[in-house]
């Protein structure tokens, strides 16, 4: 579904969402999008950008675009991992996964409303 929404706004040349139940330990994971479009246009990066914003979410959200993937996440990972081009990144991941499942619970349904928004949202004209 979160594809399908993506794809919308361009053709996508990578994706990425990680699974939100590690079946294998019994535990609810961080929940994030990452995808790059074929052919990158920044006014989709902040009409996206603006969409979640106007989400109501329990947890903060933040579109990174410091690199040529974009990466959609709460925003507490990259404050604590102080971005996400770092070697803290994956430990802060691991680690609110591992610590904080209610922050992960309310994440993933954060997740499911920003994806449901992304799919009725209007595409903008080019």
């Amino acid at each position: 579904m979160a594809m399908q929404a993506l794809r919308r706004f361009g053709e996508l040349a990578w994706f990425k969402i990680p699974e939100e139940y590690n079946h294998v330990y019994g535990y609810h994971q961080v929940p994030y999008l990452g995808w790059r479009y074929a052919f990158p246009r920044n006014e989709i990066a902040q009409y996206i950008e603006d969409a979640v914003k106007g989400v109501p979410t329990r947890v903060e959200w933040e579109l990174d675009r410091s690199r040529r993937n974009w990466i959609l996440l709460p925003r507490r990972i990259l404050r604590e991992a102080q971005g996400v081009q770092g070697p803290a990144f994956a430990e802060v991941v691991h680690s609110v996964t591992i610590h904080d499942q209610e922050f992960c619970r309310e994440a993933i349904s954060d997740l499911e409303q920003i994806v449901l928004c992304l799919q009725r949202i209007p595409v903008p004209e080019e």
